[in-house]
């Protein structure tokens, strides 16, 4: 006769020796989807990696200008956090509701250089810009780069802007700019610190550290976009006392 207790007992066993054979992931694994700012994407690379050594998340990239980042979100792009390269956007999403509240904050303060791959080239006070024989410079697309905005606000202030419109290339974002310069395309570029740090550390060629008063303080702000644990354990982890050191380690200064 069936045992209908019997019957029960053999699927319960049945389902534990299958929950058991199947190499589940930690109930809190989660993926984190990141829009990053140029200039911080290799910088955020080393942190990602650091972040999910720690932990059992893992962290996809999506690098770009940040204003196309901005439009990206503002229409519905299904990223976790946001990593931009100024304070604006950011502040723009939280007014229109589009971030989780409260987690707006600077994780970096960007240094804006003027550089040549080639040693020698640029002076250490920039005095290039004025008289030198350079065919090409290369900078980050202000309208869409806060990068590409502080250094048209440099060339604004030294009264080079328009006397220099024939010789200006303009990248899509700081990314761009940098390839121009690193190619040889442009003698000179407007980058980030960070990405002569980082790509160039042996053979850095020569460059200006911009004095910062000559343009908007490049303010670095993240938000949060969706309320994942997962997102939120990345946020903290980029405040910790660890993460600062590696910003700093590659060229930036944090608040």
């Amino acid at each position: 006769m069936h045992n209908p207790a019997s019957s029960t007992l053999l699927v319960q066993k049945f389902i534990l020796i299958l929950f058991l054979l199947i190499p589940w992931q930690s109930s809190n694994a989660g993926e984190i989807r990141i829009a990053v700012a140029s200039n911080f994407t290799g910088t955020m690379k080393i942190l990602a990696a650091q972040f999910e050594q720690q932990s059992s998340h893992n962290v996809v990239l999506a690098s770009g200008s940040t204003g196309k980042h901005f439009s990206q979100i503002s229409n519905g792009a299904p990223f976790d956090a946001f990593f931009a390269a100024d304070a604006r956007r950011p502040t723009l999403l939280e007014s229109s509701g589009l971030i989780v509240p409260g987690t707006r904050f600077t994780y970096a303060i960007g240094r804006l250089v003027l550089w040549s791959s080639e040693d020698g080239y640029v002076d250490p006070e920039g005095k290039v810009l004025d008289h030198g024989d350079f065919k090409r410079l290369a900078i980050a697309n202000p309208r869409l780069a806060p990068y590409g905005k502080a250094a048209q606000q440099v060339l604004l202030t030294k009264g080079l802007w328009q006397p220099l419109q024939k010789r200006i290339v303009r990248g899509e974002n700081i990314a761009q700019a940098y390839q121009f310069t690193v190619s040889g395309n442009a003698q000179l570029g407007f980058v980030a610190l960070s990405q002569i740090q980082q790509h160039n550390p042996e053979a850095q060629g020569s460059y200006w550290i911009v004095d910062p008063s000559l343009h908007d303080p490049i303010e670095q702000q993240a938000v949060l976009l969706t309320d994942k644990p997962a997102a939120r354990s990345f946020m903290e982890f980029v405040k910790s006392n660890e993460a600062r050191a590696i910003l700093q380690r590659n060229g930036y200064d944090t608040p």
